[in-house]
């Protein structure tokens, strides 16, 4: 039997309904997914490191890298924060946004539906979700793994610049201050010189 080597990618499943929540773990696990549910948008924000009633600060960067959640696939309609609400707190944060989000609902509404996609959804699963909905999920983990590896790149690189720009700005005032202080010692020199010459010329 293959043993697979890559990590299976990681999936935040969010459904107040036991059984939807159940059903949609089983179909996850099934296609090889990593799966982790929650019961409420709050819940999934506390999971992510975001606190979705207060304004809290948000986490560092270490946190984020624990949690690894490459997809987020919830419900609409939830008591509390919908679906939509879900997805507006994650599109917002600056460290959530570039990952996934899947909205799952039992109703076929095309403004829902709508609304969801232009808030930055991408995709809308109609229930009862399927087993070959899944495959439709993996596109949007790759897709949004490429922004990060694009984004890391632009990170280190506009690191590098700066770095080589300060090493630049740093070596022109070390060239002069020891310029400075070689004058310095020069003339200190010739003062010592000076007073002997003249004490000579008066013997």
């Amino acid at each position: 039997m293959a043993v697979a080597t890559e990590t299976p990618f990681h999936v935040l499943a969010v459904d107040d309904s036991l059984l939807d929540r159940k059903l949609i773990e089983r179909l996850l696990k099934t296609s090889s997914f990593q799966v982790t549910t929650v019961d409420s948008g709050s819940k999934a924000l506390e999971f992510l490191g975001i606190h979705g009633e207060d304004s809290s600060p948000p986490v560092s960067d270490a946190d984020q890298l624990e949690v690894a959640v490459n997809l987020i696939i919830t419900d609409y309609c939830m008591p509390g924060m919908t679906g939509y609400d879900l997805l507006k707190k994650i599109k917002e944060s600056t460290s959530l946004r570039d990952i996934p989000v899947v909205i799952m609902s039992s109703e076929n509404i095309p403004s829902r539906i709508n609304r969801c996609l232009e808030e930055g959804a991408d995709e809308f699963f109609l229930k009862p979700v399927r087993l070959s909905d899944m495959s439709k999920l993996k596109p949007h983990i790759l897709k949004s793994r490429c922004k990060e590896h694009y984004h890391q790149e632009q990170h280190q690189q506009s690191d590098s610049d700066s770095d080589s720009n300060s090493n630049e700005c740093s070596n022109p005032t070390n060239n002069s201050s020891s310029d400075n202080s070689n004058s310095r010692k020069r003339k200190a020199e010739d003062d010592e010189v000076l007073p002997q010459t003249n004490r000579s010329r008066h013997s």
